[in-house]
């Protein structure tokens, strides 16, 4: 992974256009290729990015760049996608690469990962006809929990929380994103489960078009009746 601190602009040019002014940020380059561009606030998420796969190269900057104080331009281009992502650095504070090796993944609590297991061995109780794919379905971002199909065979990506939060919303749709682009998977609709679900986030799930569905562990577990396992 490498790390530069600069003061930058970016400009985004894809599906819509975005532009962020002159700030001193945090740029990540991953191994997987992905590029981000951090401020020092608003948590987690990036300001912009680039998903895999995409290419990032350092060059020149123009010469009326240049004579704005640009030293340098990353240009990013997605490989299956006409987004590119343009980097104007004017200066660097901090400039650092790290080897950060095989990440083993996120390890679940146990009723998460138990709810996992049960609902994928119980996959029809998210409906009639429904059928498991597989678990642990991986994209270039990570392993939504559950990929499985509706009754009518369109693909369909579960992401499952002890307690659902804006946060898994906002994982469930990233993954969508990605997802939605592989032609052999689109469309893919999502649901996020969770044993609670808070307001804030069904509200979100629900304006992104992902269903929100509340599990009963113990239902599923088969200890309560088992009509009733899903609301």
């Amino acid at each position: 992974m490498r790390l530069v601190i600069a003061t930058c602009s970016v400009d985004y040019d894809g599906r819509l256009s975005a532009h962020l002014p002159l700030a001193t940020r945090l740029l990540m380059v991953k191994a997987d290729g992905s590029v981000l561009v951090h401020s020092d606030g608003g948590s987690y998420k990036p300001l912009n990015w680039m998903s895999p796969p995409c290419a990032m190269v350092e060059v020149s900057p123009e010469e009326h760049e240049a004579a704005d104080g640009v030293t340098a331009v990353w240009q990013v281009q997605h490989a299956k996608s006409e987004d590119r992502l343009r980097v104007l650095i004017h200066e660097v504070l901090h400039d650092s690469a790290h080897q950060l090796g095989v990440d083993p993944g996120l390890i679940k609590d146990g009723v998460e990962a138990h709810l996992q297991k049960l609902l994928a061995e119980h996959i029809h109780t998210l409906g009639e006809g429904w059928t498991l794919v597989r678990r642990e379905y991986m994209t270039a971002i990570g392993p939504v929990d559950i990929l499985c199909r509706d009754a009518g065979g369109s693909a369909v990506a579960v992401e499952i929380k002890r307690r659902g939060d804006i946060d898994g919303v906002e994982q469930l749709t990233r993954y969508l994103e990605l997802m939605n682009r592989d032609p052999h998977l689109a469309p893919v609709t999502g649901i996020f489960a969770a044993q609670e679900i808070k307001p804030q986030a069904r509200t979100l799930a629900t304006d992104r078009g992902i269903r929100c569905v509340t599990l009963d562990y113990d239902a599923l577990r088969g200890i309560d009746d088992t009509t009733t396992r899903l609301f």
